[in-house]
């Protein structure tokens, strides 16, 4: 079926997106079309990536690790990011 990765884009206003794909750099572009990315970043502006996952085997382990993932600080999302947390 494909490997899923979880990714983090950041809005222009400095807000973290979370969510999950098979193709997140193709997700950002569609983020980016208006009409076809979500909500957050109709509301937000555009998303640039700024972080992706190892890949996960499935698509069910990839949704748990995004809903751990939402549930964190600004500032461990931060560390994720920036290669010092895991």
């Amino acid at each position: 079926m494909g490997k899923w990765y979880v990714y983090i884009a950041k809005a222009r206003t400095e807000r973290f997106y979370i969510g999950i794909s098979n193709g997140p750099e193709n997700r950002i572009i569609e983020h980016n079309n208006l009409g076809k990315g979500s909500k957050f970043a109709i509301n937000q502006g555009s998303l640039q990536l700024v972080y992706v996952s190892s890949p996960f085997l499935n698509k069910s382990e990839a949704r748990k690790r995004e809903i751990q993932i939402k549930k964190w600080s600004r500032f461990k999302k931060l560390k994720l990011i920036n290669g010092d947390w895991i």
